[in-house]
């Protein structure tokens, strides 16, 4: 219904069912003149491109996120290249002398995964993951282990990247966090986008992290902070950017950092993407595709793979390897599916077949995820044999 929209990714791989969207989302045609339209600019501006990025460009983005997000204070919204950036320039609000306690999921991405665990190692830090699995009682082993000491860290996702499942709003749980001071942080990058997301209740307590790489269909380069209002948190890591209005006063003495959300802004980056990501708004606006619009479609696409995959009785790709398939009608996945599977060998097996047959996939573990995207069609799962 939508491939008009997506003609050099899809020409470029022909007779391929790509489902792996979640993890590398198709750039629809126009980012390909934005593309060339930062270069342009950059021809015609050079060296005076800083000003002209972040008095035109930057705000025109901050705009279009904040819409999206229903925020009342566009300023408050930083970017970086990706989302370890953003994860290590919080962490580093945190002095490394002192001791850091941390509440997590074994559901985060690698971008805190990884830097979370590497830290440990400093000797001082606690590090509490809360188990995603059993789906049905998460929210209430959550609100437990939010509600059981005070925290310096509380970092969860919005939509679990290794399953799909969606997790519980902070309007659930944040009541039971005992320290104002905690610092809250949800990883949006699964969820914005791909589902309507109000966060004017959260904008003033709760940092909210998402990029362009997979639903806002921008390509990489092009991540995000939404800084709570008011806050006056200084990251050791910081550049350039973080007092972009000061550059022309003497760098010298306490540093200082910018009142907005730049104060968590790093320095030079390229900023073809921001190009990107702010011609994916203005398609969406021309063709009436909103997050809702978007989501609807993606609901029919979802149910359109069930449905066949229902008609294989398939060993492995079966509804009982589904993760939380019942709850599909009430909403609880974002835009892909994952199959829980014996192993990871068993999983690396029939990501293989599949692709033989045509099907691109992707996979962590003994998981295998589907996901699902404009440029399908609800005929296109025919494509996936038993």
């Amino acid at each position: 219904m939508y491939q008009h929209l997506y003609q050099h990714f899809l020409n470029a791989r022909p007779g391929l069912l790509h489902c792996a969207p979640h993890s590398h989302y198709y750039w629809p045609d126009i980012t390909r003149e934005a593309q060339l339209a930062y270069w342009d600019d950059s021809a015609r501006f050079a060296d005076e491109k800083w000003g002209y990025l972040f008095t035109e460009k930057v705000p025109e983005l901050q705009k279009n996120i904040a819409d999206e997000l229903n925020l009342a204070n566009p300023d408050q919204i930083v970017f970086a290249p990706n989302t370890h950036e953003l994860v290590y320039r919080l962490l580093s609000v945190f002095s490394a002398a002192e001791p850091l306690t941390i509440l997590t999921t074994d559901g985060e991405f690698h971008s805190f995964n990884r830097q979370s665990r590497r830290i440990l190692e400093r000797g001082n830090v606690t590090l509490e993951c809360v188990p995603c699995e059993p789906v049905y009682n998460f929210a209430e082993r959550w609100h437990a282990a939010v509600a059981k000491q005070s925290w310096d860290l509380i970092f969860i996702s919005q939509v679990f990247y290794n399953s799909g499942i969606v997790a519980p709003e902070p309007k659930q749980w944040l009541e039971f966090v005992q320290d104002e001071k905690t610092m809250i942080v949800v990883d949006g990058y699964h969820g914005f986008c791909a589902l309507e997301t109000d966060w004017a209740p959260y904008e003033h307590r709760i940092f909210y992290l998402a990029g362009a790489y997979k639903y806002a269909q921008g390509g990489e380069g092009m991540c995000f902070a939404v800084v709570p209002q008011g806050c006056r948190l200084r990251p050791e890591y910081t550049g350039w950017f973080a007092n972009f209005s000061g550059l022309a006063k003497e760098q010298k003495g306490v540093v200082n950092y910018s009142e907005d959300g730049m104060r968590f802004a790093g320095a030079t980056m390229d900023f073809s993407a921001l190009y990107r990501l702010n011609a994916v708004f203005k398609l969406w606006q021309q063709e009436e595709l909103n997050t809702a619009t978007r989501h609807a479609y993606i609901t029919k696409l979802q149910k359109a793979f069930l449905n066949h995959i229902d008609t294989l009785n398939h060993a492995q790709l079966n509804r009982q390897n589904l993760l939380l398939a019942e709850n599909v009608e009430a909403v609880q996945h974002g835009h892909f599916f994952t199959f829980l599977l014996e192993s990871a060998e068993a999983v690396e097996e029939l990501a293989d077949r599949l692709r033989e047959q045509g099907v691109a996939t992707d996979y962590r573990n003994n998981r295998l995820r589907f996901g699902f995207a404009l440029y399908q069609n609800p005929s296109d799962f025919q494509k996936i044999r038993g």
